[in-house]
């Protein structure tokens, strides 16, 4: 059988043997239609991606010239005239056809993406993780396209990592995995997850000291980098285990019979939803649910087929959520907002047609508006920033596990909305020091409780967790962000954190002043 490795040295194998696929350039084709999914690649784009600045005059003829070879090399046995059948003519381009198992990447992302009960959670991970050899399309990293795919499967194969230890811990194998994830919190010090299953590893070991001294270590850093505490499921687990709470000896009953679910393509699903998910979306989505919550009419907008399928399974499958729309473009958003009058956007904020940054202002702009909450792959784009000043409701990434997505909902709903405070300081600190003409000089006519406020509404701390740390009433808060909103002429809070970071009142990486 062919088969294509891009999770280490490029190849590609017939019958285990290698395939001989010429030169890097050549190579870099096979490489991108891979990277495209079965889907095709116009030719004017693999030029443009393959000769970044400047193609050679001979561009065209040159890409045709690989795509024969490489047609040759992958179909051996193939007649002259015969059609192609992997490297496929698919105007106004070429794609790659080859089923889901004859692609490690693709594979490896399909075992990620699905759920089970921890044992095949554990299995099917280990396995995967396996078909690793190595940094993904490394041979490439000089080409844009390349180096942000590597990126997106680094990060899917950090959350296997996350996600088998997890399931690994509900199997009480917690001893043999505190090496590993010692040294997997090591070489990635932000990722609140790590520190999470680190500590409840060393717990469950008898160590409890060294579980609250790594605890200890998460909030010095998290602090030193970004001046932020602990998140939400951090601070509890630290509790809990201050209190030697009962539930954290024994690992949670596995999911009934019937209950394990595959979330498609986009919606990765992380062990633990405290690495993404903000603190106010954790404890709004947490009170909201006890509660009893309504139910929730969504309107999803993305241009790829497959993480509407996903989205889809992800409200399909949780109570109080009802999708009442979709659309591929912000055009057709904007008409199914207005036709369904939902009550939450999802929306990707690049689109064709009209970009989603673009639609979620008209959106915006009506009487009533609902919430909208962008969508983004790494949360990198500049637009992102655009998107505070516009007044939607914070942003998940598409890699968000299903609870991560389901809480951002209920808690843009519920009007305590935040970005990911981690991302926010990232995002921010790339633009400190643009000057924007709309936001208010100097903040005047705010005393220090206001300023005060201000700087624990930036740092991503709900109604809740201010009204304990002013020790005030709650509903007090409440009134005091509306007030200071007022003030300020703001939409709502994200462009409150906005406003913070753009008058120095909150620095990027430090605790606020």
């Amino acid at each position: 059988m062919l088969t294509f490795r891009a999770l280490g040295p490029f190849q590609a194998c017939h019958g285990g043997d290698p395939v001989d696929l010429g030169g890097q350039r050549q190579m870099a084709v096979l490489a991108r239609l891979l990277v495209a999914g079965g889907r095709a690649v116009p030719v004017s784009m693999l030029i443009d991606e393959l000769w970044p600045g400047e193609p050679p005059a001979q561009a065209l003829s040159t890409v045709q010239g690989y795509v024969s070879r490489l047609r040759r090399a992958l179909e051996p046995g193939r007649a002259p005239r015969e059609e192609a059948e992997v490297l496929v003519s698919a105007p106004p381009g070429y794609a790659l056809r080859a089923a889901p198992d004859q692609v490690d990447t693709w594979t490896f992302e399909r075992a990620v993406k699905a759920t089970g009960e921890p044992a095949e959670v554990w299995e099917r991970l280990g396995r995967a993780l396996a078909l690793w050899r190595g940094p993904a399309l490394a041979e490439f990293s000089d080409l844009q396209w390349a180096a942000t795919e590597a990126g997106r499967l680094e990060e899917l194969r950090l959350v296997a990592v996350e996600r088998r230890a997890d399931a690994g811990l509900r199997l009480g194998q917690s001893g043999a995995l505190v090496a590993d994830l010692e040294a997997h919190a090591s070489a990635h010090p932000l990722r609140e997850e790590a520190w999470r299953l680190l500590a409840l590893a060393l717990y469950r070991s008898g160590r409890q000291g060294d579980a609250l001294g790594a605890l200890r270590r998460a909030r010095a850093l998290l602090r030193e980098e970004l001046g932020l505490d602990l998140g939400p499921a951090l601070q509890r687990l630290e509790s809990d285990m201050l209190a030697q709470a009962a539930h954290l000896d024994l690992p949670p009953a596995p999911p009934a019979a019937g209950e394990t679910r595959e979330v498609r393509d986009t919606v990765a699903s992380p062990a633990s939803a405290a690495s993404a998910a903000s603190p106010a979306s954790a404890a709004s989505a947490a009170s909201t649910e006890a509660s009893g919550p309504r139910t929730l009419r969504v309107v999803v907008a993305d241009d790829q087929a497959l993480v509407r399928t996903g989205l889809r399974v992800v409200l399909d499958s949780e109570p109080g959520f009802q999708l009442v729309a979709e659309a591929e473009d912000g055009e057709r958003a904007i008409a199914a907002v207005r036709e369904t009058s939902p009550d939450v956007v999802l929306m990707d904020i690049q689109m064709p047609r009209l970009d989603g940054l673009t639609a979620a202002r008209r959106i915006l702009a009506d009487d009533a508006p609902p919430k909208v909450i962008m969508m983004t792959t790494f949360g990198t784009d500049d637009n992102l920033y655009a998107a505070l000043r516009a007044g939607v409701s914070g942003f998940v990434l598409k890699t968000s596990a299903p609870e991560q997505l389901i809480s951002a909902m209920r808690a843009a709903q519920a009007g305590d909305a935040l970005i990911d405070p981690a991302v926010t300081t990232r995002l921010i600190a790339a633009f400190a020091g643009r000057a924007d003409p709309s936001v208010p000089p100097a903040l005047a006519g705010l005393g220090d409780t206001d300023l005060d406020l201000m700087k624990l509404v930036a740092r991503g701390l709900t109604n809740r967790q201010i009204a304990v740390t002013l020790s005030v009433p709650e509903h007090s808060v409440a009134q005091s962000v509306t007030r200071l909103l007022d003030h300020l002429g703001l939409h709502d809070r994200a462009q409150l954190v906005v406003v913070a970071y753009e008058s120095g009142l909150v620095n990027p990486g430090g605790p606020g002043r």
